[in-house]
């Protein structure tokens, strides 16, 4: 996966947007939705990785089978993988995690902002009080 490539997969997402917050000089990309991060990174970083939230589970079972994902990098491991995209682990996986860690992120803002992405969660989700 190359940067380009991670960055469409990013802003892929409905309301998906791409921020510099750490420093003046665009670094490390962060996108969020929401004004919420799912995913980081810095993209002319040579091995390119990306950081994702993931379920604490899933983010376990995801460090044992994989070698190339370890917990977040300066995030909280116990939510955030960071994976070192040099083509060990199949782009069809890592495009999976971002999907996930995006969905993650939206099901936990307001159900009015969630309306406006048109996100397929809430199209499951039950009306309240039903």
């Amino acid at each position: 996966m190359t940067p380009d490539q991670l960055r469409a997969a990013c802003l892929e997402p409905n309301g998906a947007v791409e921020e510099w917050p750490f420093d003046r000089h665009q670094a490390i990309s962060v996108f969020k939705v929401g004004g919420k991060m799912f995913a980081l990174s810095e993209l002319a970083a040579a091995p390119l990785s990306v950081s994702l939230k993931c379920e604490p589970d899933l983010a376990v079972q995801l460090r044992a089978t994989h070698p190339e994902i370890v917990g977040g990098y300066h995030l909280n491991k116990r939510h955030w993988n960071t994976v070192r995209l040099d083509g060990a682990v199949p782009e069809e996986l890592v495009l999976e995690m971002i999907e996930d860690s995006y969905d993650l992120v939206v099901a936990k803002l307001p159900r009015a902002h969630r309306l406006t992405l048109d996100w397929p969660g809430e199209r499951h989700r039950p009306p309240p009080g039903v």
